[in-house]
């Protein structure tokens, strides 16, 4: 298939996490796999070498040169045979990611990084990623799950559609069967057809339902033609989509959403439903993106 996998370091055990889950992903796309540290000291002036008074083996490049290795080491055991290349970049971390996403497939970033607040679930970088990265962005946490399906949030939106095809072919690189969940309440379910606005009553028992039964399916039609062997699960569920979600997340190993859908404010990069299912899903999440999204 070929392709690139770009995996953001710091270090911490959240970003080796996102190494392997990387490194996985690569050998499944057969993807080449780029380790990238953002390297923020020399713009701060600090001293990069060891200091006259310390080991030679001491000082901020040094440390650097050590986590890049060992994200290069831990990314050729996960996935032997998979092309590792690495690179450090001076700058602050999501412009770099920011600018290597536009040159990739998939970016992969742990959920919290070395300076990340204690009860802080997701951190930052991996926020504003999902918001302004110019591929999908991977986030992961230490303990991702190894089977299950994957879970796939539509909405209908023509944003989302971008998500759903992802999520397709994730799940026939995992070959993994993929549940399509559509959430909907009365507040954003769509308008009535004229043909029901003009019956007695605005909504017969059911109709809304019936809707958004429709509204899923015409959003996954054409994928099955495409993907013959991904075995999909139709799920409306008649409640708040961010709930939902991150319900049914606790049996997925990967949970796929559209960064902004039906309803999101014109303008706004990453949606409620994103962020909400960012902090937490019970495991990795994927934001896709989709045309009208882009910055």
């Amino acid at each position: 298939m070929g392709g690139l996998v770009v995996v953001g370091v710091d270090g911490s055990a959240s970003s080796l996490a996102a190494v392997e889950a990387a490194a996985r992903e690569a050998r499944l796309r057969r993807a080449a796999l780029k380790v990238v540290h953002a390297f923020l000291w020399p713009a701060m002036h600090v001293p990069l070498g060891p200091s006259p008074l310390g080991p030679p083996e001491g000082g901020i490049r040094n440390m650097v040169d050590r986590l890049v290795t060992e994200a290069v080491e831990h990314a050729r055991t996960a996935a032997p045979g998979v092309e590792v290349s690495h690179t450090v970049v001076m700058g602050e971390p999501l412009t770099v990611l920011e600018a290597q996403s536009r040159a990739a497939d998939l970016v992969v970033v742990g959920s919290r990084g070395m300076g990340g607040f204690v009860g802080l679930l997701v951190g930052s970088t991996a926020v504003h990623l999902a918001a302004h990265g110019r591929c999908p962005v991977l986030v992961v946490r230490q303990e991702a799950h190894t089977d299950g399906p994957i879970l796939l949030g539509v909405d209908g939106s023509a944003a989302g559609a971008e998500a759903v095809d992802f999520a397709f072919a994730e799940a026939a690189l995992r070959t993994a069967p993929l549940v399509a969940l559509h959430a909907w309440t009365t507040w954003n379910a769509p308008l009535p057809t004229p043909q029901v606005a003009s019956m007695p009553y605005a909504n017969p028992p059911g109709a809304l339902g019936q809707e958004e039964e429709t509204l899923l399916s015409a959003a996954l039609a054409g994928r099955h033609e495409r993907y013959p062997d991904v075995a999909v699960e139709h799920k409306v569920v008649h409640g708040r989509t961010r709930e939902a979600l991150i319900e049914a997340s606790r049996s997925a190993q990967l949970v796929v959403v559209g960064a902004r859908g039906r309803g999101g404010f014109a303008g706004l990069l990453l949606g409620s439903v994103s962020q909400a299912v960012l902090h937490h899903a019970h495991c990795p999440v994927v934001v896709v993106r989709g045309a009208g999204t882009q910055s």
